[in-house]
């Protein structure tokens, strides 16, 4: 769980974070009926979601971007990333769901962007970065599911493609509480501010 004791200067992550709305996006990581579907920690992905929900329509409110990023496969999984891997991925036994890849009930709204990935990262291969250029946006505040897999490659990738990367550490979770910290610990301050979303505010 998110403690923000961990870091140098806690008074300065609890304090109020203020962005400019039109030059910041909220992207959220895999909030579909597939991932919601797995166990998680260290918070349930029911909370995830409806915190996700909450920050997306404040973003929406103020006239920010919102985007909303899905993984899917093919059936036989042929758009998988090919590389060699002791677990790689593979089609389960009989398949995914139908609606394994579809958007959980009541996040999406008019005018979100819908990404579909096909890793775990969300710039890789899609049209996510030209959309943020068109734009103008600059910064990318995170959210979703799993931290230590598509949020932090999000990260990384928006990172090194010269974002200002935020992790809105309250809309993440993993398949563990221990992957989770290690990822909010040791990696993503490196790459990212880490803030709880009740401290970011829009305006001057």
């Amino acid at each position: 769980m998110f403690d923000p004791t961990m870091y140098p200067d806690p008074g300065r992550r609890r304090s109020v974070n203020r962005f400019d709305p039109r030059t910041t996006a909220l992207v959220l990581i895999d909030l579909q009926n597939g991932i919601l579907a797995l166990p998680t920690a260290p918070r349930p992905s029911s909370q995830v979601l409806e915190s996700g929900k909450s920050l997306a329509a404040r973003f929406r409110d103020e006239g920010a971007t919102v985007v909303l990023v899905r993984v899917a496969f093919a059936p036989d999984f042929a758009d998988a990333p090919p590389g060699l891997a002791d677990q790689p991925l593979s089609p389960p036994e009989g398949g995914l769901p139908t609606d394994w890849a579809h958007l959980a009930d009541g996040l999406a709204a008019p005018g979100d962007i819908v990404i579909t990935k096909h890793q775990w990262g969300a710039f890789t291969g899609t049209e996510l970065d030209l959309q943020f250029r068109r734009r103008g946006i600059r910064t990318v505040v995170l959210g979703g599911i799993a931290t230590n897999f598509g949020v932090e490659s999000t990260a990384r990738h928006g990172w090194e493609l010269g974002y200002h990367i935020v992790i809105a550490e309250d809309l993440c979770t993993s398949l563990s509480a221990d992957l989770h910290d290690v990822s909010v610990r040791s990696i993503l301050p490196r790459i990212a501010r880490v803030l709880p979303s009740d401290t970011i505010v829009f305006g001057g």
